[in-house]
This record gives structure tokens, C-alpha cells and sequence, in this order.
């Protein structure tokens, strides 16, 4: 039987581990839709067989198995609680991987993306892990660069947003990955739909460029595919998922008690891709990252960090963003004054103000050009977090503003 984990490779199995996910049984009757069950019975390969026809209808599993299910069409007949509660039952205990995958669905309502990945048949032992491995990272990859593309557009994001796009993937139940050849991921629609509808856009539009550059030579349709959330992340885990392959497969499917979301295709198209796009996805990742452009900003931080090789002069601070750029930290290098100002301001408690230019050499985490550092008031309780984590490294910030090494 199918276990879940969360996207993450915390190495934690889901369900029952997480708080308020899944725990492994079936939903509670009252909450099926006995059309919703009887979709994704079909999408999941199993057959109908018949039944009292506008009653119900009789599913077996694919394959050959003893598991029947009747299912009721509506909830209008005094016996469909019953023959959903017996169907749910049943699905519990059905070994079956597309039953558990039903139960998933049912739980929590989501949009299912399935990989494929065309390799020779899984070995056994030690030497399928690192198959399942590269596989599960490919998702993990795709999964992320989407989400960033929800939050903002952009050739190469970095280490822009991405606290807010991990935050979105938290509640994303992912299987075995089946000696690295196919994988299946459920991504909540209540948090998640975003995401999925951009991967949608975003594989799409990677596709047509990809057979643009091939055709003609042009790279004009990567430049416009940005929009559609094509970025140097993504064209890299569409790199590391068919590297080593002779081709793979990316499909969705919408959680069948929502529908489609609006723009997007009722039955979305499978986008392939071969190892003959590879050059072409290597190369829209490079230019990517080479033609991003650095980014004015005026950042509010806390000094979390500072360094200089003299007990004089400039040095080096390190900040934890409060407000102003979409990323966690940012470096900077400071004259003798700005740095002496970033350390007062620190050793009272107080964030400071400074304008730079991000850079995107290093995930747009470095500020170059830095000016107007300034200390910022904050309220009493941002204060005291700040003065808490000062004393509990007064050592190390006494040692670095003192330049000892």
C-alpha cells in the first residue's frame, strides 16, 4: 500500500504525523459527494461494471482484484448512506495504490500533478533510491518555481519569496516514487490552487518555446513565457526531471468537487519532454539568470550578523529582513560610519533602514551600493525580541564588533 509524504524531504511518513492532515482513514461519510467519489473511481483506472441503473453503480479496482464497490448516484435513496459508509470501508481496506489515492482525495480536496519518467525498468535494492530520489527532487523543484511564480513574475526569482512559496507547498502529500519512473502529488485546492494553476500556464508555455527555439533558433518565446510563469527555477527542474531519461510526462488534474479553475482546460493537456529539449531548457535557464536585472529596494532589518578584519573601518553586516525585499537575509558591506550605526542601533534593539540595489549574484540575498543606514523605532515587543536575541549572543556580537577573529 501507498504512503504519503509531504513535500518536503523531512523523511517523516504521512499521514498521521502531521497535525490536522490526513490520518490514514477514510473521510466521514456525511462529507462525500457520491459523484465526486464515482469521478475519481474513474480517473484512477477503476471499472464500472453495472448496477441498478440512476441507483448506483458497481466499481471493481484496475487490474484483477476481489474489491467491489457499489456506489449510490445521488444521496436521494434511504440506502445511500449506507452504501457509502460500505464503500468507504471497503476502499480502507482495498490494497489497491489508486484506492488509497481515492481516500486522499476524498480527505482533503485536491489537484492532483503526476510525473512520468521514461528510464529502464526499476532495478531493485539500494541502486533504485537515488532514481526515486532525483525524481522526487525534479518535483519538489517544479512544485516550488511554480508557487514562486504565483507571488510575482520573474526570469529568476532567487531567494525571493520563498519563505511565502515553501509556506504553500506545507500541505502537498506526495507518494512513492515507484523506482523513480511515476510519482503523484496532491496539492490542497485550499491554499494550493494558485500554484497548480500556474504550473499549468508555466509548462505549457516552456513547451511552445522549446519547439520555438528548436524550429527557428529564437529565444523570443522564453523572453514572453516569463509572464507565464516560466523562470530559471522551472526550466531547471524540467531539466533535472528528464535528465537520464529517454523522455518525461507532466499531467493534471483538478479536484473533481471544484472543477476547473476559470482560463485553464477542463482536461489538461500531458506536456511532454524529451532529452532533445534539454540544450534549449539549459539554455533559457542561463539566460535567465544572466539578464535579471539587480533591484532598487529600501530595506527595515535586524542585525543579526557583524564582521570586519580591524578593530576600525568598514566591515560586513548581515540582516534578517523585516520589511521592504521578499527575501529572509540580506549582506551588505558598510563604510565606517554606516557600520558604527548598525551596531549602535543593534545594541539597543533597533532594526535599521538602508537603500541598496539587490543583486542577483547569490539569490538577490547580497545589497550593493548600500546608503542612508538609519535606525528605525519599533514597538515594545519587536523591541524586546530583538534585545532577547542580543543577549543570548552578546559574546559574539562584542567579538565581531570589536573585529577580533
Amino acid at each position: 500500500m501507498h504512503r504519503y509524504r509531504p513535500i518536503d524531504e523531512s523523511g517523516r511518513e504521512h499521514p498521521s504525523e502531521i497535525p490536522g492532515s490526513w490520518g490514514g482513514g477514510g473521510p466521514p461519510t456525511d462529507q462525500v459527494d457520491p459523484a465526486v467519489l464515482g469521478a475519481l473511481l474513474a480517473r484512477h483506472g477503476w471499472r464500472r461494471r453495472g448496477g441498478a441503473a440512476g441507483r448506483y453503480a458497481r466499481w471493481t479496482p484496475p487490474g484483477s482484484g476481489g474489491t467491489s464497490l457499489l456506489v449510490p448516484e445521488s444521496r436521494a435513496f434511504p440506502d445511500s448512506e449506507d452504501l457509502l459508509a460500505e464503500a468507504l470501508g471497503a476502499l480502507e481496506r482495498c490494497p489497491a495504490p489508486s484506492a488509497r489515492e481515492v481516500l486522499v482525495q476524498l480527505a482533503v480536496p485536491s489537484d492532483e500533478v503526476r510525473w512520468w519518467r521514461d528510464v529502464p525498468e526499476a532495478v531493485t535494492g539500494a541502486a533504485a533510491w537515488p532514481a526515486e530520489e532525483q525524481l522526487r527532487s525534479a518535483a519538489r523543484q517544479m512544485l516550488l518555481a511554480a508557487a514562486l511564480a504565483a507571488r510575482g513574475r520573474a526570469g529568476y526569482h532567487g531567494g525571493r519569496h520563498r519563505r511565502q512559496a515553501r509556506s504553500a507547498l506545507d500541505g502537498v502529500l506526495v507518494g512513492t516514487g515507484a523506482g523513480g519512473r511515476r510519482l503523484t502529488a496532491f496539492v490542497p485546492v485550499a491554499g494550493g490552487r494558485s500554484t497548480v494553476v500556474r504550473l499549468h500556464h508555466a509548462l505549457h508555455a516552456a513547451r511552445e518555446a522549446v519547439d520555438y527555439r528548436r524550429a527557428t533558433g529564437g529565444m523570443d518565446a522564453f523572453d514572453t513565457a516569463v509572464e507565464a510563469g516560466v523562470s530559471h527555477e522551472l526550466a531547471g527542474a524540467v531539466v533535472a526531471l528528464v535528465e537520464g531519461t529517454e523522455g518525461a510526462r507532466i499531467a493534471l488534474d483538478w479536484a473533481p468537487s471544484t472543477g476547473a479553475p476559470p482560463g485553464c482546460a477542463v482536461r489538461p493537456e500531458t506536456v511532454e519532454f524529451s532529452p532533445g529539449d534539454l540544450p534549449a531548457l539549459r539554455e533559457a535557464a542561463d539566460r535567465y539568470l544572466r539578464q535579471e536585472p539587480a533591484v532598487p529596494v529600501r530595506i527595515t532589518g535586524a542585525v543579526v550578523r557583524m564582521r570586519r578584519s580591524a578593530p576600525r573601518g568598514g566591515g560586513t553586516v548581515r540582516l534578517r529582513v523585516l520589511a521592504g525585499a521578499e527575501v529572509a537575509y540580506v549582506r551588505m558591506a558598510l563604510g565606517e560610519e554606516a557600520y558604527r550605526i548598525a551596531g549602535h542601533a543593534h545594541l539597543v534593539g533597533l532594526p535599521i533602514q538602508v537603500g541598496g540595489r539587490l543583486e542577483r549574484r547569490g539569490g538577490f540575498r547580497r545589497l550593493t551600493g548600500a546608503w542612508g543606514v538609519v535606525p528605525v523605532q519599533v514597538d515594545e515587543a519587536e523591541r524586546d525580541r530583538l534585545m532577547k536575541a542580543l543577549h543570548e549572543n552578546l559574546d559574539f556580537f562584542e567579538e565581531a564588533c570589536s573585529g577580533e577573529e
